[in-house]
């Protein structure tokens, strides 16, 4: 079946199955901040509940609150569990099915607490000076792993009295003899998380990985997923930093360590690419992960991969799909695994088949063979139950934020379990994502999405924003996006046309390739191919009324823009990219310029300047918007100083945002409502008019 094909199935199963809305007014950022969280779905050991967490922000105090949420898998009334404010999350099932293990900070810091299913108060098991995160059980019950940062070769003790040490002295110094010194939005203080296991019947915790120089899970994005259990319970799998050059190398190995401390062993040592999240089998033959071949590229295609435990020799599931594969979870008898893939603007599920000799020698592994199973939107923290195949995970589109779906093991029976965010959507009119294809740079077939703006009315000519995604290699998906929401660009009254150009994931791994050391060639010719697409096809599109925003490599684009085409009336640049070069000496991670640029700036200099926006400020002309955070470490707060400095110098109209407790992303809730406020007033001064 061709591939546009399954998209429009996917297509045509999401609007039947996602809940349907009278339409109502346009979404505001106070509903957008009013969404409630639902995350981290976890089945219980029979299958017939799951526990979940729902996050809420307090405005009041701009914090959020998150709780335990347990439904049953067959769907009816979901109860509450914990009521207690602050952070209560990463729930995880007792293997018999009686506790469930948490992270609370209800005792003043985070820590693991143990809450009993049939009733009683939640009791604390980690007693540490620090804080601690991602509990998970042994096979037995008897002990639970977790994470926390210490300065490696130091007790979490001799830790907190070193911070209290360095907060306590009159110069704040830092010193470095190596890179990276930061990393996105945090300065390097020289501690790492390193892997704990906390016996539950005494508290007593022990760091597994006590000289570690480097990070388990990888900062700053790892989490529980990067660490395993053996069915046995005899060791842990955990994926860690490379030891050496982490600011220009991207490998990342699987590390095993016995349960009960010892030796580490790297079993993905001969892969120079990244290698993470590994997932025993159930029968403890297997060891699965995720795997990037090609060294130094963070974007190479991510394939699934089985390892034999008694070998070295790894097997490639996913590899002939030409999808990136986002998480996995083993499924029935060992026999299947569950995989959540980016594929052409959605993430769907599928199921890998296996077949093993009884010697657990493999004689095949079915690559490329696979079963679609949920299709249509977004789906994310798959779980499913090792015996019966049922699956629980999350699921959110343009128009919905995630809920709590289950389905069977051949994705049959698909059911809604949770609506907490039914009240505030039954107000409001949120349009569905629709997709189109066009052709592109040299002729071939690239993909964007449309959004009506709210209240549409066929007859009448909107304002058309175009946003343009980060990365490089990213994608618009159908999704609820927290931060960049299709919805809230909408809402004044605006059409949203989004393009996944040449670099996108989810197209295939040549599509993606095919922007590296090309940031403004075929890139930028998609990207107006397919606004020229949308305008000739949508007729209700006002081409005179056009604004692009962007972020990171979006804000790149658009100051690339701002250089050589004057069709845009207004511009909005977030954490964008100015000056190639200054912005390499400033980064952390290197082995991005290097990799998308050929090298570094001296040695590929005139690539560097040519395709540098700061090359072209002669011909700045459109109204921009620049936006930038202080602690955005990875395009440092100069690039868009410096796009706002030759704005002004040029005598162009233009605005300077600086949020100085904000990173790469606005986060916050009081500067997301600033963000928003700046976003629409620029947006209503050039396009209402």
């Amino acid at each position: 079946m061709k591939v546009w094909l399954l998209a429009a199935l996917a297509l045509i199963f999401l609007q039947l199955s996602a809940p349907v809305f009278a339409a109502g007014r346009a979404m505001t950022v106070d509903d957008l901040l009013a969404v409630k969280g639902v995350a981290d779905p976890q089945l219980s050991p029979d299958g017939s509940e799951v526990v979940y967490v729902v996050s809420e922000l307090d405005r009041a105090t701009d914090k959020t609150n998150s709780s335990l949420w347990l439904v049953p898998s067959s769907g009816g009334p979901p109860k509450q569990l914990t009521t207690t404010p602050g952070t209560n999350n990463h729930p995880r099932w007792s293997p018999d099915g009686k506790t469930i293990a948490f992270v609370s900070s209800r005792g003043g810091s985070a820590q693991v607490w143990l809450l009993p299913i049939d009733g009683g108060e939640p009791r604390q098991i980690t007693q540490l000076p620090i804080d601690v995160s991602g509990p998970i059980w042994s096979p037995k019950g008897g002990k639970i792993a977790f994470t926390a940062e210490v300065y490696p070769g130091r007790t979490p003790e001799q830790t907190a009295a070193r911070d209290k040490e360095k907060e306590s002295a009159k110069s704040k110094v830092r010193t470095y003899d190596r890179l990276m010194i930061r990393h996105w939005n945090t300065w390097d203080e020289g501690k790492r998380s390193h892997l704990f296991v906390v016996e539950v019947a005494t508290g007593a915790a022990r760091d597994l990985t006590p000289r570690l120089e480097v990070n388990t899970p990888p900062a700053p994005f790892g989490g529980s997923t990067d660490y395993a259990w053996s069915p046995d319970g005899q060791e842990l799998a955990f994926t860690a930093e490379p030891v050496r050059d982490a600011a220009w190398s991207t490998n990342t190995d699987i590390w095993t360590v016995p349960a009960a401390g010892g030796e580490l062993t790297n079993v993905t040592e001969s892969n120079q690419g990244a290698d993470a999240q590994p997932a025993y089998s159930p029968d403890g033959k297997w060891l699965a992960y995720v795997s990037q071949a090609r060294a130094g590229f963070e974007s190479d295609q991510w394939v699934l991969k089985v390892l034999p435990r008694q070998s070295r020799i790894s097997y490639e599931l996913t590899k002939s799909l030409d999808r990136p594969v986002l998480s996995f979870s083993w499924g029935r008898k060992s026999k299947e695994i569950a995989a959540i893939l980016d594929d052409m603007g959605s993430e769907p599920i599928l199921s890998f088949p296996l077949r093993a000799a009884l010697d657990t020698k493999l004689i095949a592994v079915s690559s490329g063979r696979s079963s679609r199973l949920v299709t249509g939107g977004a789906q994310s923290s798959l779980q499913v139950n090792p015996k019966s195949g049922k699956m629980v995970f999350t699921r959110h589109d343009a128009a919905a934020p995630a809920e709590v779906y289950a389905a069977a093991a051949d994705g049959s029976g698909l059911t809604r379990l949770t609506h907490h965010n039914d009240p505030l959507l039954a107000q409001l009119d949120l349009p569905r994502l629709e997709g189109f294809t066009f052709s592109g740079a040299d002729g071939d077939e690239v993909h964007g999405w449309l959004l009506r703006p709210p209240g549409f009315d066929p007859d009448k000519k909107y304002p058309v924003v175009f946003l343009i995604h980060g990365g490089p290699q990213g994608a618009w998906h159908d999704e609820w996006h927290n931060r960049w929401n299709y919805q809230m660009f909408a809402a004044p009254g605006y059409a949203v046309v989004a393009i996944n150009p040449r670099g996108s994931t989810g197209y295939g791994q040549k599509f993606t390739d095919q922007i590296s050391q090309d940031w403004t060639g075929r890139v930028y010719d998609d990207l107006m191919k397919g606004l020229d697409h949308a305008l000739e096809t949508y007729r209700f599109l006002d081409e005179s009324r056009l604004a692009a925003c962007g972020g990171s490599y979006g804000g790149f684009m658009v100051n690339w823009i701002a250089g050589h085409s004057d069709r845009f009336r207004a511009l909005i640049s977030h954490a964008g990219v100015f000056d190639l070069t200054s912005k390499y000496g400033t980064t952390e991670e290197l082995w991005f310029p290097e990799w998308e640029f050929g090298g570094p700036p001296w040695e590929k200099t005139e690539h560097y300047r040519e395709r540098s926006p700061s090359a072209y400020v002669a011909h700045f002309k459109t109204p921009t918007l620049v936006i930038h955070g202080a602690l955005d470490f990875r395009v440092p707060d100069a690039q868009g100083l410096g796009m706002f400095s030759s704005l002004q110098r040029r005598g162009v109209p233009s605005r300077y945002v600086w949020f100085p407790d904000e990173g790469h992303w606005v986060l916050k809730p009081a500067n997301r409502v600033v963000w928003w406020h700046e976003v629409h007033a620029w947006l209503e001064k050039y396009l209402k008019h």
